[in-house]
């Protein structure tokens, strides 16, 4: 196999149109665009959304405000939550540095391992994290 023997499968590349050039091409004389009209000729489309100079459907309706459905829900890790002892709440979180400042809530997720015993107090957390807190002698109370 060379380079110059190289081509794309055969029908994989459909022919392009040949517009305006007749009428054998099937598509002579107006070109496949029809009679007059804004959409006939050169140059003639508009903006998108212009409704020949309607007022458009995106300045009639109101305009109201929008709140972003950002989830300020911050997950802690197992292998990272046994570096607290004693009990855990999102105060806690927020001064070991494990969650952001701006959370409001908090979820502890099982990954990693935990050996100390912790109680979870105002803390989600998912039953595999349960399973494992319970498992290493602590507790969680929602």
């Amino acid at each position: 196999m060379k380079l110059n023997d190289l081509h794309p499968a055969e029908g994989s590349r459909p022919v392009g149109k040949r517009v305006g050039r007749g009428p054998g091409s099937g598509l002579g004389k107006t070109a496949g665009r029809g009679h007059k009209g804004q959409k006939s000729r050169s140059g003639g489309y508009t903006k998108m959304g212009f409704e020949g100079g309607q007022m458009p459907l995106q300045r009639r309706v109101p305009k109201r405000g929008f709140r972003s459905p950002v989830d300020a829900t911050a997950e802690v890790r197992l292998d990272s939550l046994s570096k607290l002892e004693g009990e855990v709440d999102l105060a806690a979180l927020k001064k070991a540095g494990l969650v952001p400042r701006d959370a409001r809530r908090a979820k502890v997720i099982a990954s990693g391992e935990i050996s100390s015993a912790v109680t979870l107090k105002g803390v989600a957390a998912s039953a595999g994290a349960v399973k494992a807190i319970e498992g290493a002698g602590g507790s969680v109370s929602e």
